[in-house]
């Protein structure tokens, strides 16, 4: 059963652009180093210009699991940490079939 990931992101006023460049760069190592992925994608509001949302999915709870602990996601998260108005609100769901 595959694992999904939503996660709601709000970034300081004015840091969307090295946000954005920070998660591109994330996306980007996700893809290429994680074969459990299913898909990554960042999501920007229309109602707020500084509200995000990361769609994820996972093959397995091991691939979700393996992804918290990549360097990429390390070194990268902690760049994009300066960019954030506070911590992210996460849910973890399952696939139905």
């Amino acid at each position: 059963m595959a694992i999904g990931v939503v996660a709601r992101l709000k970034v300081q006023p004015g840091k969307n652009e090295e946000f954005e460049g920070i998660f591109a760069e994330l996306e980007a190592a996700v893809r290429a180093n994680e074969p459990g992925n299913n898909f990554y994608s960042l999501h920007k509001s229309r109602a707020d210009e500084n509200d995000y949302i990361v769609l994820e999915q996972y093959a397995d709870q091991d691939a979700l699991d393996a992804h918290g602990q990549t360097d990429h996601f390390k070194t990268l998260g902690a760049k994009m940490g300066g960019c954030m108005a506070g911590r992210p609100d996460i849910e973890v769901m399952d696939t139905t079939s």
